[in-house]
Formats: structure tokens, sequence, C-alpha cells
């Protein structure tokens, strides 16, 4: 595969980034059973960042058995080494992956407690990963513990169906939205439910993301009026809501958020995107047609590259590189600093070097004289020293 290109196995059910060791990343995709020649597969694909491409054959794969049924979602780690993946009809299943690009294997292990769960559209790690929440189809929502998968919440009818669900930058909140329009926010220490954010009755809440830059405490969720589809911002403190924009111009099919929080990406139910800058919130990168008539299925930013992975059933998955601004390279920070130390140290030994001249002040000639005569008077009177010498 590569930027543009789709998957040369069955449909692109799922798709996320894996970051690896040394800023090194992986695409991990779940792709669908096509006749008795392609099974269900999970595989792993390498990324090159100056050719923006993900390669054309993967470094490994499993195959899903047949009862276990096709991909639905998936969910890496921050580390890189756990992947949950929930499955048609077997529940959600642990992978563990192994080595580098030369020797990468996937380790599948039973989650019991998730193994006879039914599909999980939704699946998230907290931005720590301490926590996962699964989102059922059925509206069953699960906040567990990791790895220990002890149980947090445990709610069979927290919606009719879940749409969506983030967790918020500190793990205390989660929000989850439903496929009849509303959206609620639980405490995760207590596991209950905080509250239900406020709509109108011809409005529907249906994309939700937690701002993630640790200085704007804000959620964002995609709101469908009719056929008017606008971004609005509620408050985190007081969960009002605060504004809306009208970004993408369509109903959006997946939100997502960069790991940074500086940009928030929108995909379209017709294949569009869109990239916006949070602080402006406006939109800094646009690419029609990516998807050609398709839902998008999967958007998600690189971990370390200003570049988004794309997927959908019919083309695939495809990587774009965003027409955004350049982010300061770690190296360019040091040159930036070494520079200003050397202007410093030169402005020094120029003020140095003069300084000498800066308190030399020109002196008139009768001035001079008046200070020669002062000096010798003070000579003078220093031979006639009122106490005299002591008589011992």
């Amino acid at each position: 595969m590569e930027s543009g290109g789709g998957s040369e196995k069955g449909p692109v059910r799922c798709g996320s980034w894996i970051r690896r060791p040394d800023n090194v990343n992986f695409v991990v995709l779940g792709t669908s059973r096509r006749g008795d020649s392609s099974p269900s597969l999970l595989q792993i694909f390498s990324f090159d960042p100056k050719t923006t491409s993900v390669s054309s054959s993967s470094l490994t794969s499993y195959v899903l058995e047949e009862v276990e049924g096709d991909p639905v979602s998936l969910a890496v780690h921050p580390n890189g080494e756990d992947i949950v993946c929930s499955t048609a009809r077997g529940g959600c299943k642990l992978f563990e992956l192994y080595g580098r690009e030369s020797n990468a294997k996937l380790l599948a292990k039973e989650l019991p407690l998730l193994r006879d769960v039914g599909p999980q559209k939704c699946l998230t790690f907290s931005v720590d990963g301490s926590k996962l929440a699964t989102g059922g189809e059925d509206g069953h929502l699960r906040i567990l513990e990791w790895p220990s998968l002890s149980v947090i919440l445990d709610e069979p009818r927290a919606h009719k169906s879940i749409r969506d669900i983030d967790f918020s930058l500190d793990s205390e909140f989660l929000a989850s939205t439903s496929t009849d329009g509303s959206a609620r926010i639980w405490k995760i220490e207590d596991g209950v439910p905080l509250t239900t954010l406020t709509r109108k009755t011809d409005e529907n809440i249906e994309l939700c993301r937690f701002s993630k830059d640790g200085t704007k405490p804000f959620l964002f969720c995609t709101v469908q009026k009719g056929n008017e589809a606008v971004t609005a911002v509620w408050e985190i403190s007081t969960w009002k809501r605060i504004g809306h924009k009208r970004l993408l111009g369509k109903p959006a099919s997946v939100m997502s958020i960069s790991k940074d929080g500086k940009y928030i990406a929108l995909g379209s139910k017709d294949g569009d995107i869109c990239v916006v800058e949070v602080k402006k919130m406006e939109i800094y990168h646009r690419s029609k047609r990516l998807h050609l008539g398709t839902c998008i299925g999967n958007l998600e930013f690189c971990p370390s590259e200003r570049v988004v992975l794309t997927t959908s059933s019919e083309w695939g998955a495809v990587v774009t590189k965003l027409n955004v601004p350049a982010d300061w390279k770690e190296w360019q920070i040091y040159l930036l600093l070494l520079g200003l130390f050397l202007a410093s140290a030169v402005a020094f030994y120029v003020f140095l070097k003069n300084a000498d001249s800066f308190w030399q002040f020109p002196v008139q000639r009768d001035q001079a004289t008046r200070q020669f005569k002062a000096y010798i008077g003070d000579s003078q009177s220093s031979d006639h020293d009122p106490f005299g010498p002591v008589d011992m």
C-alpha cells in the first residue's frame, strides 16, 4: 500500500497506528474475509516517513478463525505492544506484538472478561494506558483497568447503541455518544454517569473527542441538525456548550485528534477529510474524494508525523501527508539555542572590548590643572600627620 492505495486483501474494516521504539511507526489493519481464498486477517505493515507510504507486504499477520468472524474495531495500547481487536462473533482478543521489522510476530491471547461480549463498535485506551473502554453495538459500556482487567464500570444500558467514546487527557472522564443522538459524561473514579450533554430536540450529538493539549479543557462533538453539520464545543468544568463552527460542511463519520492536541480531523460519509487547527478553529488541510463515495471508517493521526491514516471498505487504507505548518524538530531547537548563545557571547565581547572608552570622558585643561594641584596638596598634607610619631 502507498499513499492513495488500497489493500490487496479483503476489505479493510479497521486500522490504527502503532508507535514502536526509536520513533518508528507501524500500521495495523483488520481485513474481512473475501471468499475461501482470503480469510479474515490482522496485519502489521511498516511505514516510511520519507516517502509517506506503507509497505505493500506485511511484516506479520494473524489469521482469524471463521467462527470468530471479521474484525470490527481495534485499539492499540500506548506502549505499542498490546492490540485489542473486536470481532463480529468472537468478542475481543488480545494480540501482543514482539520484535522489530525484521522479526515482528503477533501472539494471540484470550481476554476472559471480553470473550463473548458481542461486537464492540468502540475500543479505546486512556492516554496513560491504564484503562480500556469498550462500547458495544448493544449499548453496553465497560471501563476496565489495564492490564489487570479489573472492572471500573459495567453498564449494560448506557445507550441504545454506542456510537463513539473517548477518555479525557487526565483519565478523569469518559464521553460516550449514542445512535439516538444523546451523549453522556462518566466520572471514571466513581464509575457512575456524571451528566448528559444538553441538546435541542432536533439535534443529534454523534462523535466526541476531548482536548489533548493540556491547556484547554474542552470536549469537541459533531452535531447534526437536519442537513446542517457543525462541530460544537463544551467546557469541561461546567459542561456547558460554549460555541460551534461549521467545518467539514457535511455529515461526519469519524473524528480524531492529534497526540499533541494541536489538530482535529473529520472524515465524511462520502470520502472527504479536513484537518482543523484547534487554537484558531480554522481548516489547515482538506482532501476531497480521498475515499471517493465511500464512508471513512477510521481516521487517525500518526504519533510522530503530520500524517493521517484513513480506511474504508472499498478503498482500503490510505496515508496522507498533511499540508500544515512544519513542527520544530529537536535538533532545530538545539541549533536555535546554540545560535542565541553565540550571539549573546559576541555581544558581550563587543561590549567588554569598548567598555574602557565608555568611561573616558573628555577633560578640560583647567580642570586637569586643578586636579593636579589638588593631588600635590594632598601629597604634602600627608607629611604632617596630626597624630605624629608614637613614643614607645
